[in-house]
């Protein structure tokens, strides 16, 4: 759980939910404001990806 906690490309990704929200609580609501959240989604999917990966490709190195 630590190595999620401190990766910075997990934090940057979790902390960029607060400009969207923002964004979501004052603008319009169309199409564009739905892109945003998939784009975050999709952000913070691939920075948890790539630390799981990571994370199995230093454990392989250990053997």
């Amino acid at each position: 759980m630590r190595k999620f906690l401190f990766n910075t490309s997990v934090l940057s990704a979790v902390f960029g939910v607060i400009g969207i929200a923002r964004t979501t609580a004052s603008g319009p609501r169309d199409w564009r404001l739905v892109l945003m959240w998939i784009g975050w989604a999709t952000n913070v999917a691939i920075a948890v990806g790539t630390v799981i990966e990571d994370s199995r490709a230093d454990e392989l190195e250990e053997y």
